[in-house]
């Protein structure tokens, strides 16, 4: 008896199987017939879209903003190249206003490996809300705006540098008191010491979330700085010999909303941690060698 034939899968199905391919089999699938067609052009399909697998040139990405790029886009990942030069560059001031005017609901951006020196920070787009830097370049005074233009509408509430060129003392001093709103953020292999700490606790009253790897250079007087982050309930530190575990037991009791420290870099006693969890049974207290 010959099996029967199984019913199509419904479209709603496909639209959240077709929303987890790689780009280029999203537009391969477009071709397999007329329905599959219509579904890959959905709207669903491009709410988040990572570009990051290629090396797409500008001009393509100009075609995908205008072209493939619905207004229902959330989250967008692009690829660069870093230190390019001219068209060479992945972004510039117009591609980012199109892609501002074309996408109105972007709220993550994120890049990697993209020169960003030529491209001011007001041209992000102001829906933007979640930030995230990898391996680029960007100005010592990228987040200071230039007291010429109109100041930029953007409402970062989350930022993540990694490994992001002249990220420094000099650069978080810069940048802080333009971060006012930040509520989470992330510097991963970027060379800060005690100064950064001072202008974080500063100028970044919001902060929830605060993690810090690599901080080679960090020593008490920073870490003490970031007593005045009330709001803070997660706190990730690579730290090294510079600082005291009587430091870390000092900051745990001026910040009362701290639920969560993840300790990396120096090698702390399990006995003594635990002794410390037991004082502070509010707060999760995690170590990584």
């Amino acid at each position: 008896m010959a099996e029967a034939a199984r019913p199509p899968l419904p479209d709603s199905v496909l639209l959240q199987v077709l929303a987890l391919l790689p780009l280029r089999d999203r537009l391969r699938a477009a071709r397999v017939c007329r329905r599959w067609q219509q579904l890959a052009q959905d709207r669903a399909v491009w709410t988040h879209v990572d570009l990051s697998p290629h090396r797409i040139t500008r001009r393509t990405l100009w075609h995908l903003v205008r072209h493939r790029l619905p207004d229902s886009l959330c989250s967008l990942r692009m690829r660069g190249t870093p230190r390019s030069l001219g068209k060479q560059r992945l972004l510039s001031p117009a591609l980012l206003a199109a892609l501002r005017k074309h996408c109105p609901q972007l709220h993550r951006l994120c890049l990697t490996e993209t020169d960003l020196r030529h491209v001011p920070y007001e041209s992000i787009p102001s829906s933007v809300t979640t930030l995230e830097l990898n391996l680029c370049d960007i100005p010592d005074a990228w987040f200071c705006v230039s007291p010429l233009v109109p100041p930029p509408q953007n409402h970062l509430k989350t930022l993540s540098l990694c490994g992001t060129y002249r990220i420094t003392d000099m650069g978080i001093q810069a940048a802080a008191p333009h971060l006012e709103e930040l509520e989470r953020l992330i510097l991963r292999h970027c060379i800060i010491g005690d100064a950064a700490m001072v202008f974080i606790g500063r100028h970044m009253k919001q902060l929830r979330y605060l993690e810090i790897s690599n901080a080679y250079f960090l020593t008490n007087r920073g870490l003490v700085s970031i007593a005045t982050l009330e709001h803070l309930e997660t706190l990730c530190l690579d730290l090294y010999d510079l600082v005291s575990l009587g430091t870390v037991i000092a900051l745990l009791q001026v910040l009362p909303r701290l639920n969560h420290l993840k300790l990396g870099g120096t090698c702390f006693e399990d006995e003594v941690l635990h002794k410390i969890q037991e004082n502070f049974p509010h707060c999760a207290i995690s170590h990584t060698p």
